[in-house]
């Protein structure tokens, strides 16, 4: 049944609430990246990663944070409980050394009763080029699908699911479509573009908003969803 002129009313699949405690979840290792769950003694870390303006002009904020206790406040929401309940994040590091290179994850969709799950990355400015970003998103995309689901009936953007509705009866119908995960990035942000594009998502839609980000008040910043299809895989729906 579609509930607007964009949105429309699927049944699907998502992760089982609540996500896997911190503490069960096991570190990924890649060819160059350890991948684990995030801890205090990250604190620092995450802090010189959200000083960086280049960083820093591609997030909501659109700013460097002014002090450790902002950095703190970022991670509060991946450290138990808020973790537990509400995001799949992970530090990004250095497999050889260890090195903290940034932070990615998934978390539910703004806002977060309507849509589909969405991932997002962000790598200090000195990792960018080498092919970090396409790898980790790689490794935590089958950590992803890996996770218990159950099936739900929900509201979604009904371009993000465009061929699985091509054939629907009528607006009364409640479709059954893959499950999605979807990233937003900022049009001017070809890095990211890239990435996701390698890793499997489509564009599913562009527009533009008024711009948040402190400094661009008064402007528009134009947007990009893509989305990453659970089709073809064999999902643990419980």
């Amino acid at each position: 049944m579609a509930t607007s002129s964009n949105m429309i009313k699927v049944k699907t699949t998502l992760p089982r609430q609540p996500l896997p405690p911190s503490a069960d979840r096991q570190p990924i290792q890649t060819e160059h990246l350890l991948i684990r769950p995030l801890t205090q003694d990250d604190l620092h870390g995450l802090h010189e990663l959200r000083t960086q303006p280049e960083v820093m002009i591609f997030t909501m904020k659109g700013c460097i944070d002014d002090n450790l206790a902002e950095a703190q406040t970022q991670l509060d929401r991946f450290l138990p409980p808020t973790a537990d309940r509400e995001t799949f994040n992970a530090a990004i590091c250095l497999a050889a050394t260890g090195e903290f290179l940034g932070i990615g994850g998934a978390h539910k969709g703004a806002p977060p009763e309507l849509g589909w799950p969405e991932i997002g990355y962000m790598l200090k400015s000195k990792h960018w080029g080498r092919g970090y970003a396409t790898e980790f998103l790689r490794a935590f995309l089958e950590r992803w699908w890996a996770l218990p689901r159950v099936e739900v009936e929900i509201e979604v953007d009904a371009r993000s699911v465009a061929a699985a509705t091509a054939d629907c009866g009528g607006v009364e119908d409640v479709v059954v479509v893959p499950e999605m995960l979807k990233a937003i990035v900022d049009a001017n942000n070809p890095g990211s573009r890239r990435v996701l594009q390698k890793a499997g998502f489509e564009i599913c839609k562009e527009w533009k908003e008024p711009d948040s980000r402190v400094g661009f008040e008064g402007k528009d910043v134009s947007l990009i969803e893509f989305v990453c299809s659970s089709k073809g895989r064999k999902l643990d729906v419980q």
